[in-house]
């Protein structure tokens, strides 16, 4: 008798998502990341968005965000959700250049969008982001007990 353990069950199928199906995803959420360029590295944000026409827009304030998102650098956003029922996962990833909504006719475009951030605050500026790609993926998620392991629950001893 061995103590091998046994053999792993091969990993489920990841699919590829099409265009038409990233976007239903898309709005079937607000929230996502959206990542920039700013000075020398790349930084993230949560933020909330809104489909709009094949676009995303978000709304924020004065800040390395906005200044990161209207740089001369590309951005992208990724959003994701999960279906606790079936263990389905979802990534969705768009990515192109982002650009301040102005003037009187777009802002006042905006205002029908619905877009209401969570957090408190002054956001003045509305941004789109027109995406030059959009890819997702779809794929089952594994149990935990296929991942965790006896460390991932360890209690840290006091540091005393």
């Amino acid at each position: 008798m061995t103590n091998e353990p046994s053999p792993a069950a091969p990993p489920e199928p990841v699919e590829h998502l099409e265009s038409r199906q990233c976007w239903d995803l898309l709005r079937q959420v607000s929230v996502g990341r959206l990542a920039v360029w700013v000075d020398d590295h790349p930084d993230i944000f949560p933020l909330n968005y809104t489909v709009d026409h094949g676009t995303l827009v978000f709304r924020t304030d004065e800040g390395t965000k906005l200044g990161g998102a209207l740089g001369d650098t590309p951005v992208a956003l990724e959003a994701d959700g999960v279906d606790a029922a079936t263990g389905m996962a979802w990534s969705v990833v768009v990515k192109g250049k982002a650009a301040a909504i102005t003037g009187i006719e777009g802002i006042l475009d905006t205002a029908s969008l619905y877009l209401f951030p969570w957090q408190g605050g002054k956001k003045d500026h509305f941004v789109r982001i027109t995406p030059d790609s959009v890819t997702g993926r779809r794929f089952k998620v594994t149990p935990p007990l296929t991942w965790w392991t006896q460390l991932s629950g360890a209690v840290r001893s006091s540091p005393e």
